[in-house]
């Protein structure tokens, strides 16, 4: 029996340090090794800047002991943590029904509309499908994310997410087990259904402009400070640009406790969403001292913060 339990904890450590290992060395993961380089790059020329203006390295209200050791921060490494192991055996199995989304997806298509092939040369097939991942990827995590916002039941979970009061690249992985079951959900049917309608409309075997199996805007993207998107630095960029692109800055907006940026800045990438819902708002519009969190909570465990959307309001 002891042997049995010794064996069953091995396997569990096991895929643990496999998925930890595969957040350091995949591109498709926030912590890959390379966009952890380009993040420090960045915060040095943020901070390079501002010493230029102020003449003082002020580095500490981002990476300081009152940042890296508050309460806040440490559960989130607690939640990241266990959420390897939650993902690993619930969350991991939907990739197998990719599969089946993406030749239903195809076989619907053909019924409706017929047979359809359109000739085009690999180049043409290869942006077509990437571009078109990564914008139905975008709008379908706006979508997912404005309805965590808005509909009372799910905010009851998204409500995690926002409980963090101080911002670090982990924060990203402080998510209630069902929302992150809810996300992965959505990923497979935009894999599945770009899939299902490239397979439909081109006929070849699909793949995408990738940087080591990672889509190349999805690539672009992460190293121009995605990272940064959680943390308590202030990475804007211009205001024209901000209209199209999520700036880290606009991010930390979307979880400042302030009452004019409550429920604006629901985008990802691409701001055209926000623009269209009237929810977007640029850096320029506020300062870089903001409140995170969510009134009258405060999260110190990693049962409180499970159980926190069960809890009578």
């Amino acid at each position: 029996m002891l042997i049995e339990v010794f064996n069953e904890l091995n396997n569990v450590l096991s895929l643990l340090w496999q998925d930890a290992n595969v957040h350091l060395l995949s591109p498709n993961k926030r912590l890959y090794w390379g966009y952890l380089v380009s993040t420090f790059v960045l915060v040095f020329l943020v901070y390079r800047t501002e010493y230029k203006k102020t003449g003082v390295w002020n580095w500490r209200k981002s990476f300081g002991r009152e940042v890296l050791f508050h309460p806040s921060s440490i559960l989130d490494s607690k939640i990241w943590f266990i959420n390897l192991l939650i993902k690993a055996w619930i969350i991991t199995p939907l990739l197998f029904a990719v599969a089946p989304v993406a030749i239903a997806t195809h076989k619907t298509l053909t019924a409706v509309f017929g047979e359809i092939t359109i000739a085009a040369p690999e180049w043409v097939v290869l942006t077509s499908f990437t571009a078109f991942l990564f914008v139905l990827d975008d709008l379908t995590r706006f979508l997912l994310h404005a309805l965590m916002h808005k509909v009372p039941f799910l905010w009851r979970f998204h409500r995690l997410h926002h409980s963090a009061e101080v911002m670090t690249p982990l924060t990203v992985y402080r998510t209630h087990p069902i929302e992150s079951f809810l996300y992965a959900s959505r990923l497979l049917l935009v894999n599945a259904i770009t899939i299902g309608l490239g397979v439909y409309l081109f006929k070849s075997k699909l793949s995408f402009y990738d940087i080591a199996g990672a889509n190349v805007a999805v690539f672009i993207f992460n190293m121009l400070g995605a990272n940064l998107r959680h943390s308590q630095v202030w990475l804007c960029w211009n205001k024209r640009i901000e209209k199209w692109f999520i700036s880290p800055a606009q991010h930390q907006i979307h979880h400042s406790q302030a009452t004019p940026h409550i429920d604006k800045n629901f985008g990802t990438a691409l701001a055209i969403w926000d623009r269209m819902a009237g929810t977007l708002i640029t850096s320029n519009t506020t300062t870089q001292d903001l409140t995170f969190g969510v009134k009258g909570t405060k999260l110190r465990s990693v049962m409180q913060a499970y159980l926190s959307p069960f809890d009578r309001d």
